[in-house]
């Protein structure tokens, strides 16, 4: 198995494209899920804008981990590893920093931190298997199509998603330090 670690610039767009993609669609299915099990669409996330990084971070560490020639067992635990490790990282960062829990896992039995579970772990196998084996060959389509007006359009939701992640970033810091005792 080939593991891609370098991305060069020539196809940073490319892996923008699907961050983005991914990480669209991983609002959509949070929010979908949402509504199903509370009825209401909008679950707040930790950026305003309408992304998930966790969603868009995780299918693009596997689609580029993995290529024809990877043992379905080592594509199986990829597709557990790499969603558990990133949402128990951004759990445990995010309540650190901003002293928010965006999910809890804590009345779920098999949790840690109420970070991650096994059932949701899980859910993770069956929705990067998804992504690698259904949507990323879509995706690729989509990119091929669209790759030269992307060309020029990336950079500006890159900027786009960098001032979401600043305000973000300082509106929260601002409450934290707004509700710890001076």
């Amino acid at each position: 198995m080939r593991v891609t670690v370098y991305v060069s610039m020539m196809n940073a767009a490319e892996v923008f494209f699907y961050f983005i993609g991914y990480a669209l669609g991983g609002w959509l299915l949070e929010n979908v899920y949402s509504w199903v099990t509370t009825g209401v669409f909008f679950k707040e996330g930790f950026l305003y804008g309408p992304l998930k990084p966790m969603y868009g971070f995780s299918p693009v560490l596997i689609v580029y981990s993995v290529n024809e020639s990877t043992h379905w067992i080592l594509l199986l635990l990829l597709c557990f590893m790499i969603p558990t490790v990133i949402e128990y990282v951004s759990g445990m960062l995010l309540e650190r920093l901003f002293h928010e829990r965006y999910w809890d896992y804590r009345q779920l039995p098999l949790q840690l931190h109420g970070h991650i579970c096994v059932s949701f772990s899980l859910c993770w196998v069956l929705l990067s298997l998804a992504v690698v084996v259904l949507l990323h060959p879509l995706f690729q389509s989509l990119y091929s199509h669209l790759s030269g007006v992307w060309g020029m359009l990336w950079p500006m939701f890159a900027v786009i998603l960098l001032a979401d992640l600043i305000v973000t970033v300082r509106k929260r810091s601002r409450a934290v330090r707004g509700r710890q005792p001076v």
